[in-house]
């Protein structure tokens, strides 16, 4: 069982934005950045949780912390 659930792109996206992260730009994918990392969202519902999990490895997070951040 995945750590991290399939989420929302949104749910996501809001849940960055807690941790410090800002919508960089918007198309077919979400691009935020929080002045040193980079991470891009799809635009699908839900994110599948290995993608999920991905994103939160690169935005710098550990799945706890994510998890609180929902």
């Amino acid at each position: 069982m995945p750590k991290i659930p399939g989420v929302a792109h949104l749910r996501a996206v809001k849940a960055l934005e807690k941790a410090g992260f800002r919508i960089a730009r918007q198309g077919k994918h979400i691009v935020m950045t929080d002045g040193s990392r980079i991470v891009t969202i799809p635009r699908h519902d839900p994110v599948d949780a290995v993608t999920m999990g991905g994103i939160v490895h690169d935005a710098g997070l550990t799945p706890q912390q994510f998890r609180k951040l929902l």
